[in-house]
């Protein structure tokens, strides 16, 4: 079996943030990542997100805000940072505190500097199949990691395990888009194993740790992993249990090594883009 690493995907998408860069005439597009709280997993995809701007060669900055700030407050001040010209796109980490509306704020989010796809116009565009709205980045990185491999997409049978409006219905209509035939399943869905062992291209996206065994696998399919958890043993893992299903998938990603990797680099390819579409010049 294969694997389809992301580094090699992350450092493609990185020489194409560099050309875009140059159309910008030395304009630094900047990023602003809002967090609310104080949670160990937003503040490591945080740290790494910056990490992967500024290796880009953007900016970043971290708007954090506790975790007992309240509605009105929180989004009095998403609503400022929306409006900042400095700001040239943002990604709102969630899930957002009970408290506060996570409707509310990806309806304040202005589309324009939506990086990671969660306006109504931005879907609703990725929906409908046209190409000037962000799709969420997440969804974006498995076509780059496709696309990358050169992993025929079009007449293929994709099958997509997971509903979420971040991953799995987004990446659906991408999958569409590039004329694979795609059905959406879940954890609720009758025979999961052996509808996803039909799947030429199966994406693992359900949020359940090392649920997809060697039965959710048809011979010679490929498997990528949205999924990202903790083993017993405290090693990071996915959805889909890699050494199981290594005797049937042609390839699969990794994790960690997989899609999480192109999914930063995804974000930043966005933020050049957002700054292209604002007219940036110097």
């Amino acid at each position: 079996m294969i694997a389809l690493k992301g580094k090699e995907v992350s450092e493609t998408i990185k020489q194409q943030v560099k050309e875009e860069l140059e159309k910008l005439h030395g304009y630094v597009p900047t990023l602003a990542i809002v967090r609310v709280g104080e949670k160990p997993d937003d503040i490591s995809y945080e740290r790494g997100a910056i990490k992967k701007a500024e290796s880009f060669g953007l900016s970043a900055r971290s708007y954090v805000f506790a975790e007992s700030v309240s509605e009105v407050e929180f989004l009095e001040e998403f609503k400022k940072i929306n409006q900042d010209d400095a700001v040239d796109g943002i990604l709102l980490l969630k899930p957002l505190p009970r408290h506060i509306s996570e409707k509310k704020a990806e309806e304040v989010m202005d589309p324009a500097k939506d990086l990671d796809g969660i306006s109504p116009l931005n879907l609703a565009k990725v929906f409908a199949g046209e190409k000037d709205g962000f799709a969420p980045c997440t969804a974006q990185a498995v076509m780059e990691i496709l696309k990358y491999y050169q992993i025929p997409v079009s007449g293929k049978r994709a099958v997509v395990i997971g509903r979420s409006m971040v991953v799995g219905r987004p990446l659906s209509m991408l999958f569409l888009k590039e004329n694979a035939t795609v059905t959406i399943c879940h954890t609720k869905t009758a025979s999961l194993a052996q509808v996803c062992s039909e799947a030429e291209i199966l994406v693992a996206a359900a949020g359940k740790k090392k649920m997809v065994d060697a039965s959710f696998v048809g011979k010679d399919a490929v498997v990528l992993d949205v999924g990202i958890h903790v083993d017993e043993n405290g090693k990071l893992c996915g959805d889909v249990d890699y050494e199981a299903v290594s005797g049937k998938a042609s390839m699969a990603t990794p994790v960690p090594g997989g899609v999480g990797a192109v999914t930063t680099a995804v974000l930043c390819l966005h933020l050049v883009q957002a700054a292209q579409r604002k007219g940036r010049q110097v």
